[in-house]
């Protein structure tokens, strides 16, 4: 976007800062215009025969660019994809644990990639880690849904999860704030014994 002498044809289009049509006029005298308004002339479509300008007060309108651009970016989620490495071979109290950091990961919105890493013989046995991916997304299939199937490339095989709708959680998470009978409990009530 060029502003003011930066602009360097001959003719152009002025609109004003409320869209008024200024006609098709030289540049200087259009710079002459927004100089008299104490305003800049800024090229707002160079493609157009004659190129399109605006008298307004630039400054002003890059401000409420960058605040729109800060809002969008502030309502926006970011995911991140988090790791967590297993062997084909894996005792069941580590497995526990990275059930554990992989149900974490799932719960703060974060996509998890699981990866199976083989080293030696074991990559001829891949039904082996297989196995395994299965039974970590079968542990977690209330939470996630499985986005990539299970995939060996190389020496790892990687399976991609991500976290279910919210709505899922949301009324998972209302539901366990009521008391086991489905009624709320009132703690507050005397009790009678």
């Amino acid at each position: 976007m060029r502003i003011n002498e930066e602009i360097r044809i001959r003719e152009v289009r002025v609109t004003d800062a409320n869209g008024e049509q200024l006609g098709v006029m030289l540049t200087r005298d259009a710079l002459k215009l927004a100089e008299d308004r104490h305003l800049d002339l800024v090229e707002v479509a160079p493609k157009a025969r004659p190129p399109v300008c605006r008298i307004m007060d630039f400054g002003k309108y890059r401000y409420e660019q960058q605040k729109r651009e800060k809002e969008v970016r502030k309502k926006q989620k970011i995911i991140t994809i988090k790791e967590v490495k297993l062997r084909p071979n894996i005792e069941q109290h580590d497995f526990e644990v990275k059930l554990k950091n992989a149900q974490r990961f799932i719960e703060e919105g974060n996509k998890v990639k699981v990866t199976i890493m083989f080293r030696g013989r074991e990559l001829s046995h891949p039904e082996l880690g297989s196995e395994v991916l299965t039974k970590l997304a079968e542990a977690l299939k209330d939470t996630v849904t499985v986005e990539r199937a299970a995939k060996l490339e190389g020496k790892n095989m990687t399976m991609i999860l991500s976290p279910k709708a919210q709505k899922a959680q949301k009324t998972k998470k209302t539901t366990q704030t009521k008391g086991g009978d489905g009624s709320a409990q009132n703690q507050d009530a005397p009790r009678n014994s």
